[in-house]
Parts: structure tokens; sequence; C-alpha cells
């Protein structure tokens, strides 16, 4: 099941960064007290009570306003809403409630959407509490007195957004065909893909990117065996500004790749490999996540027998931390080499789930500690005992060793190169965990 999304909302410097920074562990937001500082959506992993849920923060939303940057902002906020599954709105007990806040609430009563309303900087529960009622008025519910800079309260709101996610996991019925992410930037042709797969114009396709609104869910059924595509979307409006079109196009991919098995990370031939795709495809790799990646339009490239070498070669260097992803050359417009895209799909959907038995993991193991010894460090040497495999998609290593201070970042990679070695594990990424055997040396 994949993890639920939860989405802070609010006004411009009602304190959304701040309970984001507390959540996240880290000052990942940039905090000031000017409106408008938090531009990009920013997400986290956060887990609270044993549940794991990926955090967005959004920029402030100014209901009414002709200003370009808070305009964007809003409309990031509202696709953040839109792909939520809990939104905690924000407000600020020292402002008290204002017009907007009355304009954000009627937002999220037409989301639909489950809301937490919080109310910030209450920094003493008995100096602030009868002002903290005024906030019943907003009709979103009860409450929940917190604050942010002080980490006060963020518990019970935590169990309360833990609760809305209890009664929408009741809802969900487990499916187990694999789930496929078409990612890329905007305009890239993931709904010319899911279109020429599905033979129809199952989703809207424009050179205006980000015609297609929301993440679209497709069935196939290719060679009998059936799949779940899910289309990533671009933008609400046709907003032109590139700028904006690339944060537009992140909360999207970390919605579908949350929910995916497998992504296809889609390239433009014509503009060959970006800063924005790198970030896209770190999102898949941070989450284990499979990934094949498609450059798209190659039809449309003048091409010499060095052509795909040199673009492969590209990836390679841009996309460094993803060496074991695989890429295919295709033209989604044309139909150029789909067939043989579901052929390396169906095998990384097969190596990410691959489980190896344990005694063959460490019959490897001592094959390769016997050609390349482990490393020592003043006198004392790194001893592999055991390794075994914990869990599959992506297949995930725990090796029991004496001191894992020792196990230096180089020799982890050897191991994982020869497991890849002897069993291949194309399209996935392994994820190894060290863990010290006390009382032995």
């Amino acid at each position: 099941m994949s993890k639920p999304i939860v989405a802070i909302v609010g006004r411009p410097n009602v304190g959304k960064s701040t309970l984001f920074n507390a959540l996240a562990g880290e000052k990942i937001a940039i905090v000031k007290d000017t409106p408008g500082v938090t531009r990009d959506r920013i997400y986290a992993d956060v887990s609270w009570l044993n549940t794991q849920f990926a955090l967005i923060d959004t920029g402030g939303i100014e209901p009414n306003t002709n200003d370009v940057i808070l305009s964007h902002m809003r409309e990031q906020a509202e696709i953040a809403i839109d792909m939520a599954d809990v939104i905690i709105f924000m407000t600020d007990v020292k402002q008290g409630v204002v017009d907007a806040d009355f304009s954000v609430a009627t937002m999220l009563r037409k989301s639909g959407k489950p809301v937490i309303l919080v109310v910030n900087k209450v920094d003493n529960f008995d100096k602030y509490s009868a002002d903290v009622y005024e906030f019943y008025n907003l009709g979103i519910g009860d409450p929940i007195p917190i604050s942010a800079s002080s980490k006060l309260g963020i518990g019970d709101m935590l169990d309360r957004v833990l609760n809305e996610f209890n009664t929408t996991d009741e809802e969900e019925e487990e499916d187990d065909r694999p789930k496929i992410a078409i990612i890329g930037k905007p305009n890239v042709g993931k709904s010319s893909l899911i279109n020429r797969i599905t033979g129809e114009n199952r989703v809207i396709v424009s050179d205006i990117a980000g015609t297609t609104r929301d993440a679209i869910d497709t069935d196939v059924i290719y060679n009998d065996k059936e799949y779940v595509f899910i289309d990533t979307a671009g933008l609400r409006r046709k907003n032109k500004i590139k700028e904006e079109l690339e944060r537009y196009s992140i909360i999207r991919a970390v919605a579908a790749i949350e929910r995916a098995d497998v992504v296809i990370m889609m390239i433009d031939a014509t503009e060959g490999v970006t800063e924005q795709d790198a970030k896209i495809a770190g999102i898949a790799h941070d989450r284990g996540k499979g990934m094949i990646i498609a450059v798209n339009k190659w039809d449309a490239i003048e091409k010499d027998t060095h052509t795909a070498n040199k673009f492969t070669e590209n990836i390679r260097v841009i996309l460094s931390f993803v060496p074991y992803a695989s890429v295919i050359y295709i033209s989604a417009k044309s139909g150029q080499r789909i067939n043989k895209l579901f052929d390396l799909l169906d095998t990384v959907i097969m190596n990410h789930q691959l489980r190896v038995a344990t005694g063959v993991l460490n019959e490897i193991l001592t094959e390769a500690v016997a050609m390349q010894q482990p490393p020592t460090d003043k006198g004392k040497r790194l001893k592999l005992f055991y390794i075994t495999q914990v869990s599959v998609k992506p297949p995930t290593f725990v090796i029991f060793v004496n001191d894992k201070k020792l196990m230096h970042f180089s020799y982890e990679r050897y191991i994982e190169n020869k497991i890849r070695e002897a069993f291949g594990f194309a399209g996935t990424p392994i994820k190894i965990f060290i863990r010290e055997r006390k009382g032995q040396d």
C-alpha cells in the first residue's frame, strides 16, 4: 500500500515551513518572515507511531491577489490539495481569523478532503486558549492549538492525522497488478505514450505543457498481462513560465511514484537530459522504485552511428545515481520500440520483487570476500559474517559484521556489484543495511 500524502496549506507567513521542518527533522524549507519565501513545494518522509506518510510544504495561499508569484503559489497549493489524502490547514492565533482564512476554508471544503484545522503560534496555552475558540467560525471543525517553533501540541495534531488515514485505508482494496508511473517533465510525451499503449485518446494531448490536470490511472492488458499505468500530469492551467512548470511537476511525480512499483522516466530527446530530469529521477530512486529511462521523440533526432551511445553516456553522467536503470529509445507518437519497452518492463517488475535464497547469497559473499579482502582500520579488520534478504520492492539485504564503522562505502558498493553480477537485478535499486553482531570479533 502506498504512503498517504499530507499537505500543509494556509495563508503566507502562518508558520507552515516551521511546522514542516519540525516534522521532517531538519531545515529543508526556508523560513523567513516575508510572505512568499517558500515558493517551491517541498516534500519529506515523516513517521509517527510507526506510520509513514509523505509530507508536502506549500507556498502560502492568497485567494485574491494579482501578484504573479503569489498567484502561482496559489496554483501550486491547489495541486497539492488535489493530490493529498489529508490536509493540515494552518492559521495564526496572533493574527486571528482574517478574510483570507475564510476563503481558504471554502476552498478546502470544496475539495472534499479530510482537513485538520491547526492554530499555530500558541506558545502559551493559558494565554491564548480563549483566542483559539475564534477559529471555530471557519466551520472546518475543532481547532488544534500548536506551536510549531516550540513543538507544542504536535503530537495531538499527528494523532488526528493518523485517524484520517485509518478511515481512508479501510476503503482501499488490495490490487496486486504491477503499477507503473510515467514520470518526467511537462510536455515530454507521457500522455502520448499512454494513448499509444491503449490505442485511444484516453488522455488529452496538446503541445502546451501541462494540459493534463490530474494523475490518471489506466488499466492496460498487453500480451495477456495486466498493468496499471499512472500518468502524471503537468499543470492545472496553461502556464508558459518554465520555472513554474518545473515546480508544478514535482508534486505530480511524488504522488504517482509513491503508488508505483516501477517508473518509466521519460526524457525529451530534443532537449537532452536536464537538471529537472535528475530531480524527478532522484525521487524515484530515494523511494526504491524500479526504473526505466525512456528517451522519447527519438524519431525527431538526426542520427549517425554514434548518436545513441553519446546520448546514453550523457544520461549516465547526469543520472549517475541510477546506474541500474535501463535506457531505451522510443517514439510514443509513432509507436517505435513500444513492444521492447514492455519486454523491459516485465524484466524490471520481476527483478524488483526477486528474492534470493540465503544460502546462495552467502556463497556469493564468501567468494567476494576471498577475491577482495575487507578493509582494516588501526589494525582491526572488517569481518562479514552473514547476509540475508529481508524484503523485496526493492530487494533489501542485511549484512552482519563485527564493526559497521569498518564498512567503507566503497566496499559496500563492491558487495552490491557482486550481487548484481550474480543475479542481475537490472532496473531495480538494491538496499543494503549493515548490522553489528555483538560478541564476535
